[in-house]
C-alpha cells in the first residue's frame, strides 16, 4: 500500500500530531513534517492508518479529555482548553458525538463506576504490567 520511506515519514508526522495535540496544527504543518504535499499527505495518512489526520488528532484529544475528566481534578472548561479546543460548545458537541454523552455526564458516570461520592485519584496502570502481574511472574513481597 505505502512504501517504506513514505510510511516512515507518515509515522513521523503522526508522532508530531500526537505530541502537539493541544496546539493548533494545520494540515500544511503536518504535511511539511512528512515532506509531502497537503493533499498527498492526507490521502496517504488515511490509507496507512485508516483515519484522516483530523480524525487522528480529534481521537487523541478526546482520549486525553476522557482521562482528565475521569481524574476529576479540572473543571470541564479547563479540560476543554487543555486538550486544544477554544470553544466549549465545539468541545462538548464533538465529545458527545464521539463518546455518546456530554463531558459532565461522562465524568459523573465514570465516578459512579470507580469512585465514591467524593472521588478517588485514578491511576493508569499499563496493561503490560497488569498482565505480567496476573500471570504470577510478579509476586508480592512477604
Amino acid at each position: 500500500m505505502v512504501d517504506d520511506v513514505t510510511f516512515r515519514r507518515l509515522c513521523r508526522a503522526r508522532d508530531f500530531l500526537a505530541a502537539s495535540y493541544p496546539d493548533r496544527i494545520t494540515l500544511d504543518r503536518a504535511a511539511r513534517e512528512a515532506c509531502l504535499s497537503p493533499f498527498h499527505f492526507q490521502r496517504m495518512f488515511a490509507r496507512a492508518f485508516g483515519e484522516t489526520p483530523h480524525d487522528f488528532l480529534t481521537r487523541r484529544r478526546m482520549d486525553t479529555a476522557k482521562e482528565l475528566l475521569a481524574a476529576g481534578d479540572l473543571p470541564v472548561t479547563e479540560v476543554c482548553l487543555a486538550v486544544g479546543y477554544h470553544s466549549m460548545g465545539t468541545f462538548s458537541s464533538r465529545f458527545a458525538a464521539l463518546v455518546g454523552q456530554p463531558p459532565s455526564e461522562y465524568r459523573r458516570t465514570v465516578r459512579r463506576w470507580v469512585a465514591p461520592v467524593h472521588g478517588w485519584r485514578i491511576y493508569h496502570v499499563p496493561s503490560c504490567f497488569v498482565s505480567f502481574w496476573l500471570s504470577g511472574a510478579l509476586k508480592p513481597q512477604d
